[in-house]
């Protein structure tokens, strides 16, 4: 039976999983694989593992426990090997880049931050703003332009957009990387105009966390900002 893999710590770590279980129906038993200076939590894999929320809760449980209790890389959902010598071997070519991993995220949680504005709230700025753009606008609803203006108002206010959303991106990351570690952005997908990930020094969450608040006051009503956290490091691993 194949292997999957949860974390990696350090051997020194405590690892008190005892009354947690793994993925799995029938819940599987977690245990440790020992390097010298690295141990990984593991249990046997399940042939027919998928992203169930039984599953995910059992892997998000095992992570959360382990960052409790010291510092964890957490692997994503899923990952399986071979077998436990597979993963005894990993542990012991990669050592140097592990724990220098673990030195990194010492003491440290992620926080992960989406941004969006308004949709229409942005329209009616750029429309306020841009002289080009009003003119445009009104030559539409005035009747008194051609075919291609509507075509032509549309192209400038995606630009317009995009510009708008790129500067705005910059100001969150300016206004909170004082307050991280590391960051890692990350692609946004539908209205959000930036996704990213801090790495926030545990004595530092209480600034950072008030850093973001004061920046969505200052953002204003037209701006959604959702703060996720504290989470394992996925991102930093």
């Amino acid at each position: 039976m194949s292997v999957y893999v949860y974390s990696i710590v350090a051997s020194d770590h405590p690892r008190n999983l005892d009354d947690l279980h793994g993925v799995g129906k029938p819940p599987s038993t977690l245990r440790t694989v020992k390097s010298k200076e690295l141990s990984a939590v593991v249990s046997d894999a399940p042939e027919d593992l998928r992203p169930k929320r039984r599953d995910l809760a059992a892997h998000q449980a095992v992570q959360e426990r382990l960052m409790a209790d010291g510092t964890v890389l957490p692997l994503q959902f899923g990952f399986t090997t071979d077998d436990d010598e597979a993963v005894r071997a990993v542990l012991k070519e990669r050592v140097e880049e592990f724990s220098e991993r673990l030195t990194a995220l010492e003491g440290c949680a992620e926080y992960h931050l989406k941004a969006a504005q308004d949709e229409d709230a942005m329209l009616r700025q750029i429309l306020r703003e841009s002289d080009e753009a009003r003119a445009l606008n009104e030559q539409i609803r005035s009747g008194s332009g051609g075919p291609d203006l509507p075509l032509a108002l549309g192209e400038m206010v995606s630009r317009e957009v995009e510009a708008r959303q790129d500067r705005l991106a910059a100001q969150v990351l300016d206004g909170l990387r004082g307050f991280a570690r590391e960051d890692r952005t990350s692609q946004p997908t539908g209205n959000d105009f930036l996704s990213v990930s801090f790495l926030v020094e545990r004595d530092n969450e209480k600034s950072f966390v008030g850093a973001e608040h004061d920046l969505a006051k200052e953002l204003g009503d037209d701006f959604d900002l959702r703060l996720l956290g504290p989470l394992p490091a996925y991102s930093f691993v």
